[in-house]
């Protein structure tokens, strides 16, 4: 396996950065999943002197460690980490060779910290953008703590591990054995289960703010950006950088960029933010606001943020289909990410619910990978782009059921089957799968508002032309309000003016 020309280049340059010899321990055998590692590795050793490769046997096979010349660091790959996982191998020959990784001092204290000895092992596939987030987080501490080991695991070719442990969704990661977590999970949320990270007295001893953002995607990223630059107290809170678009695979219509991926354009709205004095807080869900003196911003944790004026930017969510077996078989067959966890139904049948452009596209991939792909549209006719509905007509493992509702997602300990409804007859019918991928659109995440500030009967803040809810001082900007279109670039567009609203509340009042 050679590099292409365009990513050897780019190696190469980050090759140059290694601070020091890097000794990479190599597990391998005589088949292809091996020789593909062998290649990549001799490949990278043939690109700098830094880096030495010495043969051994490790627990897994094909694996390989990254390692300073004289101390194991707990880095290990059991695969081959190209594509999505490119990012994590690169990072991990940086901070093994002694470049700082780029988090907070406070969090690294917190890594180093960890007496006891935990083992995490994660299952991903190559195709998942979700997982280099968790991967990366999990050889950061590896690097920067001995108790702490990391094993990635590139599902398609540990299949029957996956099949063993009935792993169904990417990334899931075992700790010291036993189930930890599954999806993307931030180095702060890691923490946080580990009962290490920020406590609560810490957060609410924090001065009130100008502004406080609630709200870590597009338009949250906005807001602040806006508010910093008027030398105003700016705080974001969030439970996740990024939001919906870390989800997003394909972005070609953020204007002056041609194409780009979710995970890149989060990677740089959070760098962007980072460069003026926001007060960034990660990883906290926001339970309560209440407005006294100043805004009382209550955290799940019990933590009590305080600020003049809020901005809610809380976008949205994967909509559920809300019938029996959804959320008893999440993870164990019911997925929402057909680009993180397709791989892992490769040869099996599967369904797609949704017709529309999301739900089409998805049902276009599976294809590729799965046996056969159901699409169960509720509609009379598909939603989906015309150009969509000719690709997918024109593939020979798909059937298409219109004007049908969903009724069960059948199962035992994982998903064996859908039953649905033709909605003209009534007639029931089952399909037997054993995966259904939900794309029906989003939800705004506004439940937790209560009566507070005046909504849409689906829950969307109604804002007026500032991004002015019915609670002076309080604003919302982004998918989580009324704004007709639910497009990245018309979220910042909002972002920015309801920061410069906030920064207008506050100079008058």
């Amino acid at each position: 396996m050679m590099l292409e020309t365009d990513i050897k280049k780019q190696l190469s340059q980050y090759l140059e950065l290694l601070e020091s010899d890097i000794r990479i321990k190599v597990s391998a055998d005589s088949g292809d999943s091996s020789k593909d590692m062998l290649a990549l590795i001799e490949e990278l050793a043939s690109m700098s002197p830094k880096i030495f490769v010495e043969e051994t046997k490790l627990d897994k096979t094909p694996s390989f460690s990254i390692n300073r010349m004289n101390e194991d660091t707990g880095v290990y790959f059991a695969g081959t980490p190209l594509g999505h996982e490119f990012t994590s191998l690169v990072l991990a020959l940086l901070q093994v060779s002694g470049r700082a990784p780029k988090i907070d001092d406070t969090v690294i204290e917190q890594i180093k910290n960890i007496q006891s000895e935990h083992h995490f092992l994660t299952y991903i596939s190559l195709s998942c953008h979700n997982c280099p987030d968790v991967v990366q987080a999990l050889n950061t501490m590896s690097v920067l703590n001995p108790n702490i080991t990391h094993t990635m695991v590139d599902g398609a070719v540990f299949r029957d591990e996956v099949e063993s442990k009935e792993v169904m969704a990417v990334p899931t990661t075992f700790l010291n054995g036993e189930f930890f977590s599954s999806g993307r999970v931030t180095l702060e949320e890691i923490l946080s289960k580990l009962d290490v990270g920020v406590n609560a007295q810490e957060l609410s001893n924090k001065d009130p703010f100008d502004v406080l953002i609630i709200g870590g995607g597009p338009a949250g990223a906005s807001a602040a950006i806006y508010a910093a630059r008027k030398g105003i107290r700016t705080g974001i809170v969030a439970e996740r950088f990024g939001g919906q678009v870390q989800d997003t695979m394909s972005i070609e219509n953020f204007i002056s960029v041609n194409s780009t991926e979710g995970p890149k354009l989060v990677a740089n709205l959070e760098e962007h933010v980072r460069q003026y004095p926001v007060d960034v807080m990660k990883s906290h869900r926001v339970s309560d606001i209440n407005k006294k003196e100043h805004f009382e911003i209550t955290l799940e944790n019990g933590a009590v943020l305080k600020s003049k004026t809020v901005i809610v930017s809380t976008g949205a969510r994967w909509r559920n289909v809300g019938v029996p077996g959804e959320e008893t078989f999440k993870n164990k067959g019911v997925a929402y990410c057909p680009h993180c966890d397709g791989p892992l139904y490769e040869g099996k049948d599967v369904a797609v619910i949704g017709g529309g452009n999301s739900g089409i596209e998805a049902a276009i991939d599976l294809a590729g990978i799965a046996h056969h792909v159901t699409v169960l549209e509720f509609m009379p006719e598909l939603k989906a782009d015309d150009i969509l509905q000719k690709r997918l007509y024109s593939l020979p493992n798909v059937t298409v059921h219109k004007n049908v509702q969903t009724k069960e997602i059948t199962g035992t300990t994982k998903v064996d089957g859908i039953t649905y409804m033709d909605r003209e007859t009534q007639e029931e019918n089952h399909v037997a799968l054993q995966g259904v991928f939900v794309q029906i659109g989003l939800v705004p995440n506004t439940g937790w508002l209560g009566d507070l500030v005046h909504r849409t009967r689906f829950g969307e803040i109604i804002v007026d032309k500032h991004g002015a809810t019915n609670i002076p001082g309080l604003f919302a900007a982004g998918d989580c309000t009324d704004s007709p279109y639910k497009q990245i670039v018309i979220a910042m567009g909002s972002g920015a003016n309801a920061s410069l609203s906030a920064f207008d509340y506050l100079i008058r009042t």
